[in-house]
C-alpha cells in the first residue's frame, strides 16, 4: 500500500549549509547536456483537474539526467587525478552518464554495473564510452555492485564518481530543477522521483533556494522505500530485502549526504505501487508516445496520491530517463494488469471426471474472460495434480462474478494473487 511522509509542511526557508553553485555547475554543462523541454500534458493535466508539466529528461543525450551529476563531479576533478582513471557503480544510467563523460574528457573509465542490469543498458553504455571504458558485471543489487567498485578503486588508486553522495554530482543534479524554474513561474508542486537521492537532493536544494513556497514531493517504489525509510529511522538505514524491478530507483540504503539534504528540502515523501508504475509506462506510450522506464515514470506514478491536494494547482513531474529494455515489456504489462485488477492466478483442483474443465470454460468464466495460462502440476507419482489457471479479464468489476459463479460450481481453488509466496514461486 501507498505511504506518505509530510516531512516539513510549514518550513518554506532556504536549505542552508550546502555549498552548492547550481549556476556554475549550469555553466560547465551547457555545452554538455541538452536543455530537455518542459511540456504541457494535456491528459494528465485534465485527469487531474491541474496544470501538469513533464520535465522531459527522457530526452537527454543520454536519455536519462544522470549525465549531468557524472560530467559536473568529474570536469572538476584535478588533471592529474583524472590521469589515474575513473570508476562508477551503476544499475545503468549513472554508468551512461558517466562513459559519456568518460569519452567527451578523454578518460579512462571502468564501469560495475550489477549482473541484473537489462541488456540494454549494457549496450547503450558501451556505445557512449567506447574504448574509454571497461564494463565490470558484478553482484546481484547496485549496493552489491558498489562494493565491488569501491574495493576495485581503491587497489587501483583511481576516483570513484558515485552516482548519488557527492556534493558535486547533486550540484550537477540540481540543473534539471534551473532550467525547470526558468521555464516556468509560480510552481504549487514539483514531482522527483528518489532512488539514492541526488535528483532529489539538487532539485529541493535549488527549489528551497529561489522558490521556497514550491512544494518538493520525493517519490520512492513501494518495494524499495530507502530514503522513506531512513525518515523514520532518522538517518540512513539498509534494507534488508528490496524489489528491484523499478532498477533506477531500487537501493538499498541511501545516502548519509543526500538524507540529509533532503530531510532539509523535501516536504513530503511518498510511496508508489510497482503495478501502477507500469500502468503509467503503458498509458505514457499509449496515449502520449512516450517511452519511459520504470523509474522514469514514477513522479507521474506518484500523483495519484494527490488527487485531492494538487487540483487546480501548477505541477511539475521530473520524468528521469527512457533506457528501458524492449525485453521487459511483457513483465511490465503483467504487472499492469494484476494492479489493475485484470489479470488474476489460481490453483484449481478440478474434479477427476470427464467434462469437468469444458464446465469449467462454459459455466464458470464471463463471455469475455481468457484463459491465458494453463498447466498442470505433476505430482511426485506423475499423476496429474491442480492446475495453475491465469484468466485476464476484460473489467475489474467481472472478478466478483467469477467469484460467485466459482461458489456456486464448487470449484476448489486458491488464489495466488493474494498469495505472495505461492506466486513467486509457481507464476
Amino acid at each position: 500500500m501507498s505511504q506518505s511522509l509530510n516531512i516539513s509542511p510549514s518550513n518554506p526557508t532556504p536549505a542552508r549549509g550546502w555549498d552548492l553553485d547550481f549556476y556554475a555547475a549550469a555553466k560547465r554543462l551547457k555545452k554538455v547536456v541538452s536543455r530537455t523541454p518542459l511540456t504541457f500534458s494535456q491528459t494528465l493535466s485534465k485527469k487531474y483537474d491541474c496544470q501538469v508539466y513533464l520535465k522531459r529528461e527522457d530526452l537527454q543525450v543520454v536519455r536519462s539526467y544522470k549525465l549531468r551529476g557524472a560530467y559536473n563531479m568529474m570536469v572538476t576533478l584535478p588533471k592529474a587525478e583524472l590521469a589515474h582513471g575513473v570508476v562508477c557503480a551503476s544499475a545503468g544510467n549513472h554508468a551512461q552518464g558517466f562513459a559519456f563523460s568518460c569519452k567527451k574528457l578523454g578518460v579512462k573509465g571502468v564501469v560495475f554495473m550489477p549482473i541484473i542490469t537489462p541488456r540494454q543498458k549494457v549496450n547503450q553504455t558501451r556505445m557512449f564510452g567506447e574504448d574509454n571504458i571497461e564494463i565490470v558485471l558484478i553482484g546481484d543489487t547496485f549496493d552489491d555492485c558498489a562494493d565491488a567498485a569501491r574495493e576495485y578503486t581503491a587497489k587501483q588508486d583511481m576516483t570513484f564518481i558515485p552516482p548519488f553522495e557527492d556534493l558535486r554530482i547533486i550540484e550537477g543534479q540540481s540543473t534539471v530543477a534551473i532550467e525547470i524554474y526558468e521555464d516556468l513561474d509560480d510552481i504549487d508542486y514539483v514531482f522527483v522521483p528518489i532512488g539514492g537521492g541526488g535528483l532529489a537532493s539538487g532539485t529541493g536544494a535549488f527549489f528551497k533556494t529561489y522558490s521556497p513556497t514550491t512544494k518538493i514531493i520525493g517519490a520512492e517504489p513501494e518495494g524499495a522505500p530507502s530514503m522513506l525509510a531512513a525518515f523514520k529511522a532518522g538517518h540512513p538505514v539498509t534494507l534488508d530485502n528490496i524489489d528491484r524491478f523499478v532498477d533506477g530507483a531500487a537501493v538499498k540504503r541511501v545516502g548519509d549526504l543526500t538524507f540529509r539534504i533532503c530531510h532539509d528540502v523535501l516536504d513530503e515523501m511518498t510511496t508508489v505501487p510497482e503495478g501502477r508504475i507500469c500502468s503509467t509506462i503503458l498509458q505514457l506510450y499509449n496515449e502520449n508516445a512516450i517511452v519511459v522506464e520504470p523509474a522514469g515514470a514514477l513522479s507521474i506514478a506518484a500523483l495519484e496520491n494527490y488527487t485531492e491536494q494538487i487540483k487546480g494547482k501548477s505541477v511539475v513531474c521530473i520524468v528521469s530517463g527512457s533506457n528501458n529494455d524492449i525485453d521487459r515489456m511483457q513483465e511490465i504489462k503483467e504487472r499492469a494488469l494484476q494492479y489493475e485488477g485484470l489479470k488474476h492466478y489460481f490453483l484449481i483442483r478440478f474434479a477427476q471426471r470427464p467434462g469437468a474443465l469444458k464446465e469449467f470454460v462454459n459455466n464458470v468464466l464471463g463471455p469475455n474472460d481468457d484463459i491465458t495460462r494453463f498447466e498442470y502440476i505433476q505430482k511426485h507419482n506423475k499423476e496429474a495434480g491442480p492446475a495453475l489457471v491465469g484468466i485476464e479479464l476484460s473489467c475489474k468489476e467481472d472478478y466478483q462474478t467469477l467469484m460467485k459463479n466459482m461458489a456456486t460450481y464448487n470449484i476448489t481453488y486458491t488464489a495466488l494473487n493474494k498469495d505472495d509466496t505461492l506466486f513467486g514461486y509457481l507464476v
